[in-house]
C-alpha cells in the first residue's frame, strides 16, 4: 500500500503510524530532528475540507506522534504547525508538522535513512 501526499506517492517504509483516517511519516528534508508530518489519508486541499471525524483523528494522531517524537528525540518542547493555503506557504496538500525544538542543518535524506527513522518511531506504536 502506498500513501498520497499531494502529488507524491509515499512508500510504506517511511510511514510510522497509520490510523483509521490519518498517517504519519518522516520528513525527507527535516528542519530539526524529529520533524515529521501527520496527514489525513483522504487528500484534501484545505483544512476546511476535512470532515469532523477526520479532524478528530488527525489531531489525536498528532498528539500521539508528538509524545513519541518528544520521547524518542529526548525533547522537552514541540512545535506544531499547519500550512493551510498558498499564502501560508502550503506547497503540498494539508499536513501537520511536529518537530522538536533544536537547531540543526537542513539535509535531504536517503530512503534508507528515512526508513530507519520510521522503523524506530514505528516501534513505539506496536
Amino acid at each position: 500500500m502506498s500513501f498520497r501526499f499531494g502529488q507524491h506517492l509515499i512508500k510504506p517504509s517511511v510511514v510510522f503510524l497509520k490510523t483509521e483516517l490519518s498517517f504519519a511519516l518522516v520528513n525527507r528534508k527535516p528542519v530539526v530532528p524529529g520533524h515529521v508530518l501527520v496527514c489525513p489519508l483522504r487528500p484534501v486541499e484545505r483544512f476546511r475540507d476535512l470532515r469532523p471525524d477526520e479532524v478528530a483523528d488527525l489531531f489525536q494522531a498528532t498528539q500521539r506522534v508528538g509524545m513519541v517524537v518528544e520521547k524518542h528525540f529526548q525533547g522537552t518542547s514541540l512545535t506544531f504547525s499547519m500550512q493551510d493555503g498558498p499564502e501560508a506557504g502550503q506547497t503540498v496538500k494539508l499536513q501537520k508538522h511536529d518537530k522538536e525544538e533544536e537547531d540543526s542543518p537542513t539535509l535531504w535524506r536517503s530512503e534508507e535513512e528515512m526508513a530507519a527513522e520510521a522503523a524506530a518511531l514505528r516501534a513505539y506504536f506496536q
